[in-house]
């Protein structure tokens, strides 16, 4: 049986921040991380979320799932109505969480836009750039991307100057300008501290 009562279950894009988040915070939780790259197909977040609190919710007093909806239409949701002692981070995805009131505004404002995250901006040449095949049939990017206006990257760490040379060259790739909104944790630490230290499952 694990040690702590509290077990994190994270989408792989979060991973990093949660476990930043873990460790100024100390608190006492296991972290379990699922592949950031299940995203490309919603249903297996789904699929994968429920056979982990299968397993999870009887180990620990309380399971938080961080992800959104993300792209799953209410399923997530209609899975861990199952588990009442499981809850997710509230919002349908994590730029939503992470951009909070300046996300919502520029999202009005420009519907045509393509988001990073730090993990994102990191990552993008293998979740989308090879994941959309790009990397074989570059002259699809002007049919996935036709619609696209701009770039923006919610900056969890905007003075990392690898991750900001990461978004710049992603929004080049894809022939857009990119605007940079520093969000740092936004809500996902505030999220994170209330279910983690005040959040009691229903009895």
């Amino acid at each position: 049986m694990p040690e702590a009562e509290v077990a994190i279950l994270a989408c792989g894009a979060l991973a990093r921040e949660i476990q930043d988040i873990i460790r100024r915070h100390r608190w006492r939780v296991d972290l379990h991380v699922l592949p950031a790259r299940l995203h490309n197909e919603p249903q297996r977040i789904v699929s994968r979320v429920e056979e982990e609190l299968e397993h999870l919710s009887s180990h620990y007093q309380k399971v938080i799932v961080a992800y959104g909806d993300c792209g799953t239409g209410g399923a997530l949701d209609r899975v861990l109505a199952r588990f009442p002692n499981a809850v997710r981070l509230p919002g349908p995805h994590c730029y939503a969480l992470y951009g909070g009131d300046a996300y919502w505004q520029w999202a009005d404002a420009h519907p045509g836009t393509f988001y990073l995250t730090d993990f994102l901006a990191r990552g993008f040449d293998a979740l989308v750039w090879k994941a959309l095949g790009l990397d074989q049939h570059p002259e699809l990017k002007d049919v996935y991307f036709a619609h696209y206006t701009d770039v923006v990257w919610l900056a969890q760490q905007p003075d990392d100057g690898e991750t900001a040379s990461a978004a710049q060259e992603a929004a080049s790739r894809l022939g857009l300008p990119l605007t940079v909104i520093e969000t740092g944790y936004g809500a996902l630490e505030d999220q994170l501290r209330f279910l983690v230290e005040e959040w009691e499952p229903p009895r």
